[in-house]
């Protein structure tokens, strides 16, 4: 596999508008034959299947269905996250804060019903874990512009725990806080990557 870095602060180069029909979402797969893959989940799915001996997600259907009931919090999830942090509203600041904790604690009520136990929701870094991730990493970006932190008690301790596993894993380790702080910048302003 090939890795191209996208500086998301720049407007995206004419060779990947080309690849990806004018559509500057990010990431993209393009396969050993040309064809091109959009959407994180369609290209972790694909993946997932290409590389099927060594699969991330469940093969019991039943752990399976687990792990998916999870993933379906994403979406809301994240785009939760990123209202919080393109508001440019004060009176709205508190009520944006509030519907964040609310994801959170969606989020800590599953895993103590389903996984009350472990790090993980199973036994290991698995498909939840590289779903939520790269959100946990990103959503640092509402630690630095909008000093938004789980309170220390028990709605959010074992989501919290989950996160911060998740967030140690090796997985993870591929950018800092600084680098998030710095790249959402414009989002921090209520404007688009690279518009600012």
């Amino acid at each position: 596999m090939k890795f191209v870095v996208v500086d998301i602060t720049k407007p995206r180069e004419a060779w990947l508008l080309e690849k990806t029909r004018g559509t500057t979402a990010l990431p993209v797969l393009e396969t050993s034959d040309g064809k091109i893959i959009k959407e994180s989940m369609v290209i972790m799915q694909y993946l997932d299947d290409v590389f099927a001996s060594r699969r991330i997600a469940q093969s019991d259907p039943y752990r399976r269905a687990i792990e998916n009931m999870l993933t379906k919090f994403e979406s809301e999830f994240c785009m939760q996250g990123y209202v919080y942090v393109m508001n440019q509203d004060p009176a709205r600041r508190d009520g944006l804060r509030e519907s964040m904790l609310k994801q959170y604690a969606k989020l800590n009520q599953f895993l103590m019903e389903h996984a009350p136990e472990s790090d993980f929701l199973f036994e290991n870094f698995g498909w939840a874990e590289a779903v939520f991730t790269p959100f946990f990493m990103r959503f640092w970006f509402l630690d630095y512009y909008e000093e938004f932190e789980l309170p220390d008690d028990d709605a959010y301790r074992r989501v919290r725990r989950w996160r911060d596993a998740c967030l140690a894993h090796p997985a993870a380790q591929q950018t800092s806080k600084e680098e998030i702080v710095k790249v959402y910048y414009d989002y921090a302003k209520g404007a688009g990557n690279g518009a600012l």
